[in-house]
């Protein structure tokens, strides 16, 4: 074996197998959409354009943006100047198992600027290489494709994945909040009559109708009442740092939580910045406590809810949000759990529509409707949403785990495979010394013709 390498291998650099040439630009507006050539980018194909740049197959290489992708187009095409391509492939180098042996460098790792992310063509043409004889590259590249298909399929399986929990998640959370999660418990547990005060709201004209009657999931139980957010809670809202005032990174113990700090029912500490004591003194009307739900009302993360958590009280909120406090006869988690459920989310949505500037003003939140049962099967429901979440984060976890080992898969397959390791050697094919000797003889002949036609050219 030399360095490492199987006999008949070959270490040479890329630069003597191949020339990266430099995508040519061409915007947008230049481009014939009506056009069959794929045009392609540093993160793949962006369009099409009725002439190509290359001689025919062709990799391309991400230059800038996505800096060392790679992308294999079987036919000619034009690369934007974020990229280098190879189209020329010489004495028969099969360019599909070039185009892997390039996406397993990882070429985004060699790039040296931190400014703007790129890499050097002297750095890629620097790599030693290990050049297999061209019939073991063809054996190589054949058993890549049925090793790499099979992983193909495994990853479009588990991609699946996420969708089908999503789904799950949502169809648990609809069946909560229509009563059909309990309904077994409901048979169990009969003496648990309609609270008083919802039998009162029953028969006060409180109760919603309008808002849900074409909603065939929300046909809720006879001891359930449909209520407004008003009916169980406070809505108020949160408070815009006074003009010229700035916040502070440095922890003065008066937080300040902005819309960006909600996310996904949680309070993102690290986003968290602080207000100076004078400030805080004039919004300090504007606090929340321990306890409270949230609902963000303004921007991409509008109808993001959860709940204040202890060591945040005393915060005051944006102008973004609101909290809903105060609460009586609806548990907190109960509330922050419907107002991220899927249907009061499309309440929400159908809310904004009609809103102006995107926008869920204080009062619009005030009317959202809230199926409520009896406080012990609001409990009841928690518990059961909660113990199946925790189903779905335990299949969710060991599917991040599978995903994980199939990334690693390919790496690891890609790697015996450029060492010699994925199939057998045949003393009987051509040494790489052969195929490399061809290789620089065909390129001097290049250049002697080139030369030729110069000093044609010149005189």
């Amino acid at each position: 074996m030399k360095d490492g390498f199987p006999k008949g291998w070959e270490i040479t650099t890329l630069n003597e197998l191949f020339e990266f040439k430099y995508g040519k630009g061409l915007p947008q507006e230049k481009r014939n959409i009506k056009g069959s050539v794929k045009v392609y980018g540093s993160n793949g194909a962006v369009g099409v354009h009725d002439s190509a740049v290359t001689k025919g197959t062709t990799i391309i290489i991400g230059r800038k943006g996505s800096v060392g992708e790679v992308h294999l187009s079987r036919e000619k095409c034009w690369p934007i100047d974020t990229t280098y391509f190879i189209d020329e492939f010489p004495v028969g180098l099969p360019a599909n198992y070039w185009a892997l042996y390039l996406k397993s460098l990882r070429l985004g790792q060699q790039e040296k600027s931190s400014a703007i992310p790129g890499i050097s063509r002297d750095d890629i043409y620097a790599i030693d290489v290990p050049l297999a004889p061209l019939a073991e590259q063809r054996r190589i590249m054949a058993k890549l494709e049925k090793l790499l298909g099979q992983v193909d399929v495994c990853q479009k399986r588990l991609a699946k994945i996420p969708i089908l929990l999503k789904r799950f998640r949502q169809s648990v959370l609809a069946a909560a909040y229509s009563g059909r999660l309990t309904a077994d418990w409901r048979n169990k547990n009969p003496s648990s009559e309609i609270d008083k005060k919802l039998w009162k709201y029953k028969h006060s004209g409180h109760v919603i109708s309008d808002t849900i009657d074409s909603y065939d999931e929300f046909d809720l139980p006879s001891t359930w009442v449909w209520l407004r957010i008003n009916d169980v809670g406070e809505v108020k809202g949160g408070k815009r740092v006074p003009k010229g005032a700035k916040l502070v990174k440095e922890n003065t113990g008066l937080p300040y939580i902005k819309a960006g700090c909600l996310k996904g029912g949680s309070v993102l500490r690290e986003k968290l910045e602080y207000l100076t004591p004078e400030v805080q003194s004039k919004i300090k009307r504007y606090i929340v406590k321990a306890g409270d739900v949230y609902l963000t009302n303004v921007g991409a993360c509008i109808g993001d809810a959860g709940i204040i958590p202890n060591d945040l009280e005393g915060a005051n909120l944006t102008e973004n949000a609101v909290k809903i406090c105060d609460l009586s006869g609806v548990d907190n988690q109960y509330l922050a759990s419907w107002l991220q459920s899927p249907g009061c989310q499309d309440f929400i949505r159908r809310t904004v529509l009609s809103a102006a500037q995107g926008k869920l003003a204080l009062g619009r939140i005030k009317m959202l409707p809230i199926p409520l049962p009896p406080f012990i099967e609001q409990k009841e429901i928690l518990q059961r949403v909660v113990e199946l979440f925790v189903l779905a984060d335990k299949i969710e976890a060991r599917y991040k785990k599978a995903q994980s080992q199939v990334d690693k898969l390919t790496q690891s397959i890609l790697a015996k495979a450029f060492r010699g390791e994925l199939v057998p050697q045949d003393p009987n094919d051509e040494p790489a010394s052969v195929l490399f000797k061809k290789i620089k003889n065909l390129k001097e002949k290049s250049k002697g013709i080139i030369s030729k036609e110069s000093v044609s050219v010149s005189t």
